[in-house]
């Protein structure tokens, strides 16, 4: 069995470790630093964790002897640095919540900090675990399409999912957070990598914040939906309509955590979930491309948007003797042969959607216990060496769309500072 302390006690960080209440002959939970104490109770009755084992902050809990084999951190991107280095010193073998950091060169020490001290550290790029991409992997490896060529990536963000994670939430300001791209996409481009199987050499990417603006909101929209709006009726992001109905599950569940009707109407008054979309200080892009060249000539283009009613991954796969197109949250997986003229058509099982990651929440875990077990020794799925490189494509991209030039990727490594 391996055992776990978790540091950052938010949904992420609940859901992951909810392995353990249904697998506890291989994983247990037997610490927790989170500084909200109704999150810290809770997630202590949950897992039957002591009080001398629950902490208001990480640097409590690293300044105690070593706990347990491994430490989950979970808290807001740009507070993953320090706890994970902390951690690796300390002995603990990590598993880190995506983005690895905001910062470029914080994620390259990460990686070289974990090799120095031979621990395993991996990241949480879910999508690798998922019987969907991993079925789409194994179809490449077979040469079923010939060589692959292009890849064509969207990610539907969802009009609804933007504005409560991205406009409103914890993730609407590149500087307390991430840039979009890091921030949301970073699991997509890390995809695009490990099916490209090879290094990027070029980035290219535009995109901007063109609609959640104060200048698009309708004509006498207050600053929050409750204080009277004029077209409740008619906006899709009227917060009420999201957060004060029946269903209480993500994403009213982030509002608040007490999720009573009278608190929730509270949090809509008082915070970030009841301001209208138009009036908030959110910065990040609503729309964005990116474009892809990698060393064995695979060219790839990744759209992300917010203006679409579903929140989806949909992609095709074009090689030199077919195409795969594909839908994640439909559990679809189309192979055309260019030959026959033949289509066959996929469908799996697991569960897809956004909940769970389809089921790439639970593969995450079961990879990272198999590592631990193993001491380091093996080769994970989504280890830090792996990561650092698709994060990088994501500083990159984001460097081209500022600059709005072609980004040479081992020009851009280069020249970072400290480097």
């Amino acid at each position: 069995m391996v055992t776990i302390a978790l540091i950052g006690a938010g949904l992420r960080g609940v859901n992951y470790t909810g392995y353990a209440l249904e697998h506890p002959d291989e994983l247990q939970v037997v610490a927790v630093a989170e500084p909200n104490r109704q999150r810290s109770h809770k997630f202590k009755r949950m897992h039957g964790i002591s009080d001398e084992m629950c902490f208001d902050s990480w640097e409590d809990l690293l300044a105690k002897p070593k706990l347990a084999d491994a430490v989950l951190i979970c808290t807001q991107d740009n507070m993953h640095y320090e706890p994970t280095i902390k951690a690796l010193e300390a002995g603990y073998h990590v598993l880190l919540e995506k983005p690895m950091s905001p910062d470029k060169m914080e994620c390259i020490r990460m990686g070289e900090r974990s090799q120095q001290y031979g621990r395993v550290f991996s990241i949480c790029h879910v999508l690798r675990y998922t019987n969907f991409f991993q079925t789409i992997k194994s179809l490449l490896n077979e040469g079923v399409i010939g060589r692959l060529m292009s890849i064509q990536h969207n990610e539907n963000v969802a009009h609804w999912h933007q504005a409560h994670s991205f406009v409103r939430g914890n993730w609407r300001k590149a500087a307390e957070s991430s840039p979009m791209i890091l921030a949301k996409s970073c699991h997509d481009l890390d995809i695009i990598l490990w099916l490209a199987g090879a290094e990027c050499t070029h980035v290219s990417s535009f995109g901007s914040l063109s609609h959640f603006k104060k200048e698009n909101a309708p004509e006498g929209a207050p600053l929050r939906c409750l204080d009277g709006c004029p077209v409740s009726d008619q906006c899709p992001y009227y917060a009420p309509k999201v957060y004060l109905t029946d269903n209480i599950e993500w994403p009213t569940s982030a509002i608040s955590d007490n999720l009573s009707l009278e608190a929730r109407t509270k949090a809509l008054q008082e915070g970030p979930y009841g301001k209208c979309v138009y009036h908030c200080d959110n910065d990040v892009v609503d729309h964005q491309i990116v474009n892809l060249e990698f060393a064995n000539e695979v060219t790839a283009a990744f759209t992300m948007s917010a203006f679409t009613l579903d929140c989806s991954r949909t992609l095709k796969l074009m090689g030199t003797k077919g195409e795969i197109r594909a839908a994640m949250e439909k559990n679809e997986i189309e192979l055309i042969d260019f030959e026959t003229g033949l289509t066959k058509q996929i469908s799996l099982e697991t569960p897809g959607g956004h909940i769970g990651h389809g089921g790439g929440d639970f593969g995450l875990i079961r990879d990272f216990i198999k590592q631990v077990q193993l001491d380091g020794k093996g080769n994970g799925l989504t280890s830090a060496d792996h990561s650092v490189q698709s994060h990088l494509m994501a500083f990159a991209a984001e460097q081209s769309r500022l600059d709005r030039r072609v980004v040479n990727m081992r020009e851009f490594l280069e020249t970072t500072p400290e480097y």
